[in-house]
């Protein structure tokens, strides 16, 4: 635990069996448990977590490779049903410094806000340490997403390195997560539309003999058409028919009908 606050630790895990013990390993002792989802690698993933002798990690196996965000839905879904209070998402291919989970969670804990992500843009040392690929593209999506969720203050939302409270994560309905890469553009979005307080969380980025799986020329086109989509529906939801503001488990948002009924 951490300051009386039970926390989980949801890994994607894909075809990254060479990786994934350390990954696992460099996890801070106050975490309380370690969902690994193994989506249909094809790798030694699953045997390398039932190897381990660590009785926090529990290995949750999809049949078929289901998207990031599906694997990241599953591994919350668990997490709520064992009442973790914070739950922090972190890639099973080691480019997440799990050092930094302290620093995330830390403002959840404390009640100042519901979500957190690693930000690698606002500080100059940090962007330096990034491919060059990956921070043009960045920073082209940083600007879609603001634009779709609305919080213009946000950096680097493909930075999948991240936490979010019990009530934030019960709220915005994991189940119908978009499947893709964007589905942390897609949580920004929803959280947006429920009010929730987001911050970023300033760190370097992390690379090593991993490969990433996203390709630019189709990863840029599909997630930007998708934000559109979001961006539609959360001005629809949000401004258009406020009346009908509903949650996404079907309960009428507090923090929403509060917010239309101060204007």
């Amino acid at each position: 635990m951490y300051k009386q606050q039970k926390i989980g630790v949801v890994v994607p895990a894909y075809n990254v069996g060479g990786f994934l013990k350390k990954t696992i390993e460099e996890v801070p002792a106050f975490v309380d448990r370690i969902y690994v989802v193994d989506d249909g690698s094809s790798d030694n993933t699953a045997d390398v977590v039932k190897s381990l002798s660590n009785s926090k990690v529990y290995l949750l196996q999809n049949k078929r490779n289901e998207g990031l965000g599906a694997a990241v839905a599953r591994g919350s879904r668990e997490a709520l049903k064992d009442k973790m209070d914070v739950i922090v998402k972190l890639d099973g291919d080691g480019q997440m410094p799990s050092d930094k989970i302290e620093r995330l969670i830390a403002p959840i804990v404390e009640k100042k806000v519901d979500y957190t992500k690693g930000d690698r843009l606002s500080n100059s040392n940090h962007r330096r340490t990034m491919p060059k690929f990956r921070l043009f593209g960045n920073i082209i999506l940083t600007w879609l997403t603001r634009i779709a969720s609305g919080y213009w203050h946000v950096n680097d939302p493909q930075n999948g390195f991240l936490a979010i409270s019990k009530r934030a994560l019960e709220n915005i309905n994991v189940e119908t997560l978009y499947h893709y890469y964007g589905c942390s553009n897609d949580i920004l979005v929803r959280l947006n539309v429920s009010g929730f307080k987001v911050q970023d969380v300033p760190m370097p980025a992390k690379y090593g003999e991993e490969k990433s799986a996203i390709r630019l020329r189709s990863y840029i086109p599909k997630v930007s058409f998708f934000l559109l989509t979001r961006f539609l529906w959360r001005l629809k939801v949000k401004y258009l028919h406020p009346q009908g503001l509903v949650s996404f488990n079907g309960r009428q948002s507090a923090s929403l009908k509060e917010e239309f009924e101060e204007r």
